[in-house]
């Protein structure tokens, strides 16, 4: 994600009128993190049918199934992606080592109200009247920079961690969106960004990561509201503990279980307008844990900065027209920024032909 990407955040400023929580020091939860009303949709913890797809990116018939599960559910889990098991033990490493440093140690890298990488709140703190329960840290381009404050002797080899973790992770991202493009009958030439040979190589990203300490009121707090990512897709790493849910249409929430090795695919906004509509980003949440701390390494993947994203144009026709307007991911993080839940209706043309709500519009999530 080049730093011209940020211009979307320095329009938009995130003015948090309240300190960082040191979480540790806490017994109760305190009325500002107390969530009310947490949505309208139920949960459906107690189906133990309802499951988010697992599958084995090596399968011959891969690309049929992350289509599908790409237009029922807009998210699935992988295995066999390539990923060294390593490397993901050294990520969650890194993350548990940043996060358990002392508070006044950790807003030495804080995130500037204006900016993008560092560590601090959410940035979707500010549409909601409560607090979350949960810390973060982001990665954009080189964290030399924080990461000299944050172990002032043993930075570099925290740096090369995130390094071959970014690299590895674009490499997978490349991989997916043709088995993702694959499944919607999309080749290289129909998308001239990729490059010559396909490789995306212009792409941009970022790296999240999240801490939700255990906290002694579950039911009344959040870790993180629910939202989608402004991206092409998310590629998330998550510890042993469960917390994620993901928004099924006609189901509720859904618990996405971690599976040891596996990662978590979820569709974000802008590959919904890539396929006009037929691939859902997926609305989610993360929940806490009364005694368990959880942690998830958000891999943030989207197109480079200045190229227009728009509906495929072999996915349209008479009856198929254009559901959005051309829009970059720079300016589309700026009506994120602006607008948060309801920036895919920003950027809508028209309604569907078959005149049914845009299964996007999530103008209607409560929240209290």
């Amino acid at each position: 994600m080049p730093s011209r990407l940020s211009d979307a955040f320095k329009a938009h400023p995130v003015q948090l009128h309240h300190k960082h929580q040191d979480f540790n020091s806490l017994q109760e939860l305190p009325d500002s993190y107390k969530w009310t009303q947490l949505d309208e949709y139920p949960s459906c913890e107690s189906y133990s049918s309802e499951s988010v797809p697992l599958i084995d990116v090596t399968d011959p018939n891969a690309h049929t199934l992350i289509g599908h599960a790409c237009k029922t559910w807009g998210v699935f889990q992988v295995t066999n992606h390539g990923i060294p098991t390593k490397l993901l033990d050294d990520i969650e490493s890194v993350s548990r080592c940043l996060f358990s440093l002392p508070q006044q140690q950790k807003l030495k890298a804080a995130r500037s109200p204006d900016g993008v990488s560092g560590y601090g709140l959410a940035r979707i703190s500010s549409f909601f009247p409560k607090l979350m329960w949960s810390e973060g840290f982001t990665i954009v381009g080189s964290p030399l920079e924080h990461f000299r404050q944050l172990w002032p002797q043993e930075y570099s080899k925290f740096c090369d961690i995130i390094e071959e973790y970014e690299k590895e992770m674009k490499k997978l991202a490349g991989r997916l969106m043709w088995l993702i493009l694959g499944s919607l009958g999309i080749c290289n030439e129909d998308i001239k960004w990729a490059g010559p040979k396909g490789e995306f190589n212009g792409a941009s990203a970022a790296l999240q990561l999240n801490s939700y300490p255990a906290c002694p009121d579950p039911d009344q707090a959040m870790g993180l509201a629910a939202h989608t990512d402004s991206t092409l897709l998310t590629i998330l790493h998550q510890n042993n503990t469960s917390g994620l849910q993901v928004l099924r249409e006609g189901t509720g929430w859904v618990t996405v279980e971690p599976v040891q090795g596996a990662l978590v695919v979820n569709i974000g906004d802008l590959l919904h307008i890539l396929s006009n509509g037929l691939y859902p980003s997926v609305l989610h949440r993360a929940m806490v844990n009364r005694t368990r701390y959880r942690l998830s390494m958000a891999y943030l993947y989207g197109p480079p900065a200045s190229v227009q994203i728009s509906p495929l144009s072999k996915l349209l026709g008479p009856s198929h027209p254009p559901l959005y307007r051309p829009v970059t991911w720079n300016e589309y993080l700026g009506t994120k920024a602006k607008h948060f839940n309801k920036a895919l209706s920003c950027v809508r043309l028209c309604v569907p032909l078959n005149g049914l709500v845009d299964v996007k519009d999530h103008n209607r999530v409560q929240v209290g």
